[in-house]
């Protein structure tokens, strides 16, 4: 076996002399090293072994930190993180204290910005590049961005003021067909137009071959002709050119994504170009190289762990996701006014079976979180039920929508909330730690939190036809939590257990059953504690605030930021009444929370049993009071 090459790279320099075969034999070593560390930690694998060539390229082209690198998204990086100096931390990749499975800043100087969301790398890259011209800085930077972030609307906002822009800023279009879901919309049809005119170049050449034959001006007339690049493709594809071109950039592809010589020739040709943006258009095929990735690439895009050989991931219990859609899709059997709606996240949010059902009801409209809520808003305008599926920190780019578009007009939208709370090892940039916050600022809102299955559909039912304007019902990934034995879950507004605790204890949604196992252990120490369930915290009801105002000590906990959160809501609303005693809250305080396992990161927080347990215990009123 010939000696590993990836184990001798430190630095991208490492890469810049080798030879052709050399160059072969590192991409599949990197493909490798990625099949294995993903299979064992869980992460992004058909994105990221669809640019092995592609970031080997760039690598060999440019200079980073010099030339900056900007990654949409940021899911398509783990090459990357290779060759810059983390090749022996990469099996730490997305682990507590290991590596973040996005680009980060604070991690290498290799990564000049974060990223998690998408359509922001070119305004990124224009930032960065606006800030060099004023340093006098002569390096490049380079976006990739992926065929699916075009479906967002920020990356027409950053084309079109890079455009217009002399600075030196390459825009690779990485185009694999995919975002998560099969891409949709005008761009994606645009696009694979643009890729079915790879005859335009076999055409040039064999022009190109055929003048050249002619004797005394057919050099002059090939030299003429292709000079006029634009007028060629007119000839050829019956267009002036494409939307890139209208837009200000200089186009070239499309390109195989696959071929390391030819693209580092396109980026050496990008790189030339000083007073106008590029935009290079290459090919490339997700999951290539592992054929299981090939032929399912959702599957693979974001992965908790499989096995290498047969290529079977590893599969999880029920999760909150699989009763939310299933729910829908009964509702849906009744009423042909409900519809389903989703960013480029059908079966992230575990839509497929709808969407099949379902079809004209079913709407995925991209990457275009923004777009997808005042969409939304024209469907109850004019009579239907919408409910929009989408992960708790990507409804944070419909803020503005939220407001304008649907509560102002107190419009019936119902918004599934999927991924609130800890989300694990994506880390910061994934967490839904900030929605019951920001939708509580929201007037004419109702939202709510199931803890358990149970209350899925009960509280799904009340948000889209019980109450007359916007609702969104939150909850967790993955599954359940730890229920009390006689316990009914049935998705009322609230629960009250206990009688003439000397503690309140005081939560909603999946950590409500890390509060029970918690009590239960108090109880055994001779701690009288009740608990308050809340099953729909904006707004929080009477009764609740009644019931809580009877105690002196109340600990709340959120698995969400504290300020604004539900916790300072009751707090505030209890002062109203006159209530004066000992409120204690116990959520995210003022931070992100770092990539870790769920069941960690809720350790670290606090939230977990033991952590609730000692919490209760410190705030727990004198010895008097026990029994």
């Amino acid at each position: 076996m010939s000696e590993s090459l990836l184990d001798k790279i430190n630095s991208p320099a490492d890469i810049k002399n080798y030879s052709r075969d050399e160059i072969d034999q590192l991409c599949a070593e990197i493909r490798e090293r990625l099949i294995e560390t993903v299979a064992q930690n869980g992460g992004h694998l058909a994105s990221n072994l669809g640019v092995v060539e592609l970031t080997v390229a760039m690598h060999r082209v440019f200079d980073s930190p010099h030339d900056q690198f900007v990654f949409d998204v940021g899911h398509q990086c783990y090459t990357h993180k290779l060759l810059t100096g983390r090749r022996e931390q990469f099996s730490t990749l997305r682990t507590e204290g290991g590596m973040s499975g996005f680009p980060k800043p604070s991690e290498s100087e290799h990564d000049p910005m974060i990223a998690g969301h998408s359509s922001t790398s070119i305004s990124a890259a224009s930032g960065l590049a606006a800030a060099k011209k004023l340093k006098g800085d002569d390096g490049c930077v380079v976006a990739v961005i992926g065929d699916g972030a075009l479906t967002g609307g920020m990356a027409y906002e950053g084309l079109n003021n890079l455009g217009r822009m002399h600075e030196r800023v390459i825009v690779i279009l990485n185009d694999n067909k995919m975002s998560i879901s099969k891409n949709v919309g005008s761009m994606a049809r645009y696009l694979a137009g643009i890729r079915t005119r790879r005859g335009y170049i076999r055409v040039k050449t064999k022009i190109s071959k055929a003048l050249q034959k002619v004797p005394f001006i057919g050099l002059k007339i090939n030299g003429i002709l292709f000079r006029s690049k634009k007028a060629l493709k007119g000839a050829i594809l019956h267009r002036r050119g494409t939307i890139f071109e209208d837009m200000g950039f200089l186009y070239i592809g499309p390109v195989d994504g696959h071929n390391e010589k030819l693209l580092e020739r396109t980026l050496n040709v990008a790189k030339s170009m000083s007073n106008r943006p590029v935009l290079i258009h290459v090919c490339t095929v997700k999951g290539k190289g592992y054929e299981p990735a090939e032929l399912k690439p959702k599957v693979f895009h974001g992965i908790s762990g499989f096995d290498i050989d047969s290529g079977e991931p590893k599969h999880g219990s029920t999760t909150f996701s699989d009763v939310f859609a299933q729910s829908l899709c009964e509702f849906a059997a009744d009423d042909e006014t409900v519809c389903a709606v989703t960013a480029a996240m059908k079966s992230g949010t575990a839509l497929t079976e709808f969407a099949s059902t379902y079809r004209r009801r079913f709407f995925d409209v991209g990457i275009a979180e923004g777009h997808a809520v005042t969409f939304c808003a024209g469907i109850a305008a004019n009579g239907l039920r919408p409910v929009f599926a989408v992960y708790s920190s990507f409804l944070q780019r419909g803020y503005d929508q939220l407001i304008h578009d649907v509560a102002i007009q107190k419009l019936n939208v119902t918004f599934a909330v999927d991924r609130a709370g800890i989300v694990g090892e994506d880390g910061e940039t994934h967490q839904g730690l900030f929605d019951t916050a920001m939708l509580g600022t929201i007037p004419n809102i109702h939202i709510y939190c199931p803890a358990y299955f149970s209350e899925m559909k009960p509280m799904l039912y009340k948000s889209m036809y019980i109450y007359s304007g916007p609702s969104a019902v939150r909850y967790p990934r993955g599954s359940e939590k730890y229920k009390p034995e006689g316990f009914a879950a049935e998705g009322n507004d609230y629960d009250i257990m206990g009688q003439n605790g000397a503690v309140l204890a005081v939560t909603y949604g999946r950590i409500f059953g890390n509060m029970c196992e918690a009590v239960e252990k108090l109880a055994s120490d001779g701690l009288r504690v009740d608990m308050l369930k809340l099953g729909l915290v904006k707004p929080i009801p009477v009764e609740a605030i009644n019931a809580a105002s009877a105690y002196d000590t109340i600990v709340f906990f959120e698995e969400g930021i504290k300020h604004g959160g539900v916790g300072e809501d009751l707090c505030a609303l209890l002062s109203g009444t006159g209530w004066k005693g000992s409120f204690i809250i116990r959520a995210v305080d003022d931070r992100f929370v770092a990539h870790a396992s769920v069941n960690s990161a809720l350790a670290k927080l606090k939230l977990d049993p033991d952590g609730m347990y000692e919490t209760i215990k410190e705030f727990y009123p004198n010895t008097a009071e026990r029994t």
